[in-house]
This record gives structure tokens, C-alpha cells and sequence, in this order.
């Protein structure tokens, strides 16, 4: 038991854009592979990532991330390749199309939601969405604080 805690806390970390959640309504979500060089799959092992502002896109059938930011690792020395450098996304021909179609009749986007690592592998979750007014934004807040206003006051009557 002991030896599974420790492996926890060494792993890489997952990185989330907590902001894509509050800004979009989420629709679908699709992994993808994601192309690296081994500096960059370093520095996200390191948890030295950003996807807050990354968004992807479609150019001559191949999938894109645009605007993620990297951090160059640290202890590399040759080739160090630039932070918001434009990665390709590695999934099926007919996820690609199926997606774009989506994309571009209904006027959905592609919001990258969590960068991880699936069996030593870099992954980019991303989530087919559609934007938030401001108001829906305000409901969104008003409900959260309602159930956690009744979680309270559950939690209360429990201690008494």
C-alpha cells in the first residue's frame, strides 16, 4: 500500500485549463496524441506547461494546437525549440473530419482541456465546445454557490 502512495506523488503532473470550463460549454471530449521533441516532453513531465491560451484549429486535413506554451527544459543544450511553437495533433483520419465537420457547421470550437501523460505517452485531452454568454456565466456562479451553501448546511446539521 505504501509503495503505491509513494508512486503517486513522484509521477508527472496533469496539467488542466480550468478556465476552458467556465468559458465553454463542453460538448464532447476526444484525446489526441500530441507531437514532441524530447526537450519539450521533459518540461511537461516537470509540469512546466500552459494551456490557457492554446486553442486548436484545422489546416489541410491534420489537426493543430496553436499557442501552447512549453517551457524549454532546463538541462537541454542543443536544440531548444520555441515556446508557442504551433504542435501537430496525432488522432484518425475520421476523427479529424468528423470533428471539422462539427466545427464548421454548427459553430463549435476545438478547447484544449488537460495535458497528460497515458502510458509514457504525452496526451492533449481536447473538448468540442461551444462559448458562454455572461449571463450563463452568472448562472453557472449562482448554482455553484447554491450547492455549496447546502453542502454547508448539511455538513452543520451532521455535527450537530
Amino acid at each position: 500500500m505504501a509503495k503505491k502512495d509513494a508512486e503517486a506523488k513522484h509521477g508527472p503532473p496533469t496539467i488542466h485549463n480550468r478556465r476552458a470550463r467556465f468559458d465553454y460549454e463542453i460538448l464532447d471530449s476526444i484525446e489526441a496524441g500530441l507531437v514532441l521533441v524530447g526537450s519539450e516532453v521533459k518540461s511537461v513531465w516537470n509540469g512546466r506547461a500552459n494551456i490557457g491560451d492554446a486553442y486548436c484549429k484545422f489546416v489541410n486535413g491534420e489537426a493543430w494546437v496553436l499557442n501552447l506554451d512549453i517551457e524549454p527544459y532546463e538541462k537541454a543544450v542543443h536544440f531548444l525549440p520555441e515556446r508557442r511553437r504551433d504542435r501537430k495533433l496525432l488522432m484518425h483520419r475520421s476523427e479529424i473530419e468528423k470533428l471539422a465537420r462539427r466545427v464548421q457547421e454548427k459553430g463549435l470550437t476545438l478547447v484544449p482541456l488537460k495535458l497528460y501523460f497515458n502510458h509514457g505517452k504525452v496526451k492533449l485531452e481536447i473538448g468540442l465546445a461551444r462559448g458562454r454568454k455572461s449571463y450563463d456565466k452568472r448562472d453557472a456562479i449562482a448554482k455553484k454557490d447554491e450547492r455549496r451553501d447546502t453542502e454547508r448546511m448539511h455538513g452543520a446539521k451532521r455535527r450537530l
